[in-house]
């Protein structure tokens, strides 16, 4: 039976074991709850897609504890470096690929030469994977196109009878509440394959190279996740770009021109990211369609943006 555990030593200790065994453990970092397991245990991975209902032709992002674990798996050059003194710890993964000596799961990466890969910027799942010894593979912890869980309680109201989960570690609120900027380097060229919790903007501040926005084309291989074009979806049917609710819908509003609830009352893009998934998980437990405001389409706002496009998709 799964269950919720306080984060402390024998939690971290437990959740340890139960990996060891090849078990699921979900666990939290900065952008959302992960649903984890050993990155290099087929059978493991093989939950993971099982629990999820997730297609297996969607890689999962490899989480690591340092810089160093990461040089074991993966071929490093010194953009690769100067990234990682960036952004990491933190919310940005990385399409690198993968040493053929890597214990990588082929199952994990799509059995792709290369895999998604970042170091979170949160004490317990780093704690958890310096605990574990190796590589965790763990996406969002959902099942596969349903809104990403930012709070302990909503990966187990997900998975609350699963057979291959057995510990939820409670860390509280994720901070960003949106998954990771994904990038892919070619040549000279950024590729932002996922916008997520570090801005195009960033990239350019930080980093002297071009970045370029990529959308998934047909038929296309997919080297990340989130490139379905349906993802992160609500149970209900959901509006963009709403300026007002329609018959028997409800309004989330962004900014103070709009009344409760609001992602942001003081319309901050960073605020109105971390209550994106809460809200919806929220409120789809009582109206049966929500719109959301307009979000202005910059920063970290074009996350959001992306998030509820592929929420409102029917494909």
């Amino acid at each position: 039976m799964t269950t919720i555990k306080n984060t402390n030593k024998s939690s971290i200790i437990l959740a340890t074991e139960a990996l060891e065994e090849g078990n699921l453990v979900s666990f939290p970092t900065e952008t959302v709850y992960g649903l984890g397991g050993d990155a290099t245990n087929n059978l493991a991975i093989a939950k993971i897609f099982e629990t999820k209902n997730r297609p297996e032709f969607n890689p999962l992002i490899i989480h690591f504890a340092s810089f160093d674990q990461i040089e074991e798996n993966c071929e490093i050059n010194d953009d690769i470096k100067k990234l990682n003194d960036l952004f990491w710890p933190g919310p940005m993964t990385i399409i690198l690929k993968k040493k053929k000596e890597s214990k990588i799961s082929d199952l994990a990466s799509a059995n792709l030469d290369t895999i998604g890969v970042r170091i979170p910027n949160n004490i317990t799942a780093l704690k958890l994977i310096k605990s574990f010894g190796k590589p965790i593979a763990a996406p969002s912890a959902n099942t596969s196109s349903s809104l990403s869980p930012t709070e302990a309680n909503h990966v187990y109201e997900y998975f609350e009878n699963d057979k291959n989960l057995s510990i939820i570690l409670d860390g509280g609120s994720t901070q960003i509440g949106l998954e990771s900027t994904i990038i892919n380097l070619d040549n000279d060229k950024i590729e932002i394959l996922r916008h997520g919790g570090v801005s195009a903007e960033e990239l350019k501040e930080k980093f002297p190279q071009k970045i370029i926005n990529i959308e998934q084309k047909a038929n296309e291989i997919i080297i990340a996740p989130g490139m379905l074009s349906k993802h992160y979806s609500p149970a209900v049917p959901l509006r963009i770009n709403a300026k007002k609710a329609e018959k028997n819908e409800l309004l989330i509003g962004f900014g103070p021109n709009y009344n409760a609830p609001n992602l942001s009352f003081e319309g901050s893009l960073v605020e109105a990211a971390s209550n994106l998934f809460s809200f919806l998980a929220k409120y789809q437990k009582k109206h049966s369609k929500i719109a959301i405001a307009p979000i202005p389409n910059k920063g970290i706002g074009r996350a959001i943006n992306d998030r509820i496009k592929r929420a409102t998709s029917k494909n």
